[in-house]
């Protein structure tokens, strides 16, 4: 039986109080919980006690990205969790179609952009029904006063501004909110919607986590780690030099060659940015994605043995290798190179999940839920909250530096995997450029992990950064921006050290972490979808029978029987869509059809301009010589089968 973490437990500690009236007016609960560290449950746990106590009707669950939607539902339908919580909750991903976004279930789980393109529809639901609202990665969400000031100074803070204030009306209407975050801050320094804040003593604004109605339940990566919950890291640091052309003069001539310069260095320093984008595009990106891709494969091979798996033989838990682009040209470069390395006919490994490519959906849930592809190459889509613990190499190939989106990348690879061995075994391996700017992000890790035993160590002083906003799928204008032309770059040394926990947190690690059970899980848009699919291949079976029979046989040039059965199913469901119905309704469909014929039920259609050709056939059709016509029978929905 699974048991709950540090943090689960306090959550649960939490909503139970709410839910028995013994926390007053608190009705509004932070977690701020480390990448990796699961906060994936406190939504499951908060909706099971909530609910039951009546407290709250509903849950609403906001993610930031369409990827992450599917993930809410497994969270909920997860067997492990049911058996152990003893709940049987299930939430749906909507897609902002008519009607109730829940479809008969507990709640639902939508989008920022989701509740920005159909505000109204969202509103209407929390108005019908008293909602425990999920705010998932509240941190890219802005005050709606501060973005409002930005006056559209800035692309990124009208876009998160757009989000915040369709979002903000949802959060005064919830019974109670559970706002999630990885990080208190926001890359941009601007206050996070709803959060309260407060001066601190040398007068920057901070989250007040003593706010009078709120409760924080925290979870650093130290505690996780003590847990076993997350793994250590080990980063593999390339040194290389770079060389480019420069702006052109402003009086004209030729650009200037500059370098070749050291992306290793004490500080950071007017070479550092343009040295790494000339690396990323040049010689040295090809050299860190070979050694990354190497280290994949002596895993995967040594896991193979570990694990006793025969030759064509794919188990899970041999590893996977996510590799984060600088852009989406580079992303479709590094894919290239990726399939000329892998043996012939395995090209289908290495797959792309970028913003532009099609079907980048199915391949992030590939990616996750099945042993192929093995290698995924994106660029922001996978970088938060992919949930994919066969992930055990990173090659960071990105030029952001944001302390935020540095800390998912890395969080990709230190989910434990349940089906790779012991705990001791597994280790997540983040190789990237030896800069300075990445150097005191890990300075930060080590620090917040225990290592760093001397608290006034400081990291290399670094001025300000000014930093792309964490949604731009597409930044190859950073070219632009700084104006130079790559030429030529390779690598130098490597240098690998593992982020092990500090001596403080060596009593913590004797506990051992029950492994995750994993599954490609039948979730209920999942449900939905097959439904629907099975409901159009009756209909088109039930056509295709007809039509050989002569029902058909008239049919006007561009219209279909097809077309017409489906608009008669359409009336026999009361004028609502497949599209719009509940799974329970879908499946009540599924049994009728199954007692049924359409053709019986053609005058439905009557009226219909549209149509008029298929009344005219059901009058003029006659049944087979030696079969009599079946009885005309009313449409009724309320039988199901057993």
């Amino acid at each position: 039986m699974r048991s709950l973490r540090s943090h689960q437990s306090e959550l649960l500690a939490v909503v139970r109080a709410i839910a028995a009236g013994e926390a007053g007016e608190l009705r509004d609960i932070l977690a701020a919980v480390t990448p990796g560290g699961g906060k994936s449950l406190l939504p499951v746990l908060a909706a099971k006690t909530l609910i039951e106590a009546g407290l709250c009707e509903r849950v609403c669950w906001v993610v930031p990205r369409d990827s992450l939607r599917l993930q809410a539902e497994e969270a909920f339908v997860d067997p492990a969790w049911r058996t152990a919580l003893g709940h049987a909750l299930s939430v749906r991903a909507a897609d902002n179609s008519p009607g109730d976004p829940c479809r008969g279930l507990e709640g639902y789980v939508t989008t920022y952009q989701g509740i920005a393109a159909a505000p109204d529809l969202h509103l209407a639901a929390f108005r019908r029904h008293r909602y425990l609202l999920v705010v998932d990665e509240v941190h890219h969400l802005p005050a709606l006063n501060e973005a409002d000031a930005a006056g559209g100074r800035d692309h990124a803070a009208d876009v998160a501004a757009a989000w915040s204030a369709p979002i903000e009306p949802l959060l005064s209407l919830a019974g109670v909110r559970l706002l999630l975050s990885g990080t208190l801050e926001r890359a941009d320094g601007r206050r996070i919607l709803w959060l309260p804040y407060r001066r601190s003593a040398g007068g920057r604004q901070e989250v007040d986590l003593a706010a009078p109605g709120w409760a924080v339940v925290g979870y650093s990566r130290a505690r996780a780690l003590a847990e076993r919950a997350v793994l250590p890291v080990s980063f593999g640091a390339l040194d290389g030099e770079a060389a480019w052309l420069g702006p052109e003069p402003e009086g004209g001539g030729e650009r200037p060659r500059l370098g070749p310069h050291r992306l290793r260095a004490p500080a950071p320093h007017e070479a550092t940015r343009p040295a790494l984008f000339t690396a990323l595009r040049t010689g040295f990106a090809e050299a860190l994605l070979r050694r990354a891709f190497l280290a994949t494969r002596s895993l995967r091979a040594e896991r193979r043995r570990a694990l006793g798996a025969g030759p064509g033989e794919v188990p899970r838990g041999l590893g996977k290798l996510l590799v984060v682009a600088p852009d989406q040209t580079q992303a479709r470069r590094y894919l290239e190179l990726l399939r000329g390395w892998v043996p012939p006919g395995q090209a289908s490994s290495a797959a792309l999940a970028v913003s532009d490519e099609p079907g980048a959906q199915e391949t992030l849930a590939a990616f996750r839920l099945t042993t192929e592809p093995s290698i995924l190459v994106t660029v922001a889509m996978a970088y938060e909250g992919l949930d994919a613990p066969e992930v055990a190499v990173v090659a960071a190939l990105t030029h952001i530096r944001s302390r935020p989106w540095l800390e998912q990348m890395v969080a990709r690879a230190t989910r434990v995997d349940p089906n790779a061995g012991p705990y001791d075994a597994q280790r997540a391996l983040v190789f990237h450029p030896d800069d300075p700017l990445f150097a005191r992000f890990r300075w930060r890790m080590e620090r917040e992990q225990g290592t760093r035993a001397k608290p006034d160590r400081r990291p290399p002083r670094q001025p300000s950064l000014g930093l792309p906003d964490w949604l731009e799928e597409e930044l190859a204008e950073a070219r632009e921006r700084q104006g130079i032309i790559p030429l030529e770059s390779n690598a130098l040394t490597l240098r690998l050290s593992t982020l092990q926990p500090g001596p403080d947190l060596a009593a913590g690690l004797a506990a051992a972490r029950e492994p995750e059970e994993q599954g490609d899980l039948l979730t209920p848009s999942r449900a939905e979808r097959q439904l629907r699919h099975q409901l159009g291949d009756l209909v088109a079976g039930q056509a295709v029978e007809d039509a050989a029979e002569g029902v058909g046989g008239a049919i006007p040039r561009g219209a279909g029987l097809y077309h017409a059965y489906n608009a008669v199913l359409k009336r026999v469901l009361g004028g609502k869509s497949r599209s719009e119905m509940s799974v329970a309704e879908l499946e009540a469909a599924m049994a009728w059809l199954g007692r049924n014929r359409l053709r019986d039920h053609l005058q439905l259609l009557e009226g219909d301009h549209r149509f008029g050709w298929a009344a005219r056939q059901r009058r003029e059709w006659r049944p087979p010589t030696g079969r009599p016509a079946a009885p005309a029978r009313s449409p009724d929905l309320r039988r199901r089968s057993s």
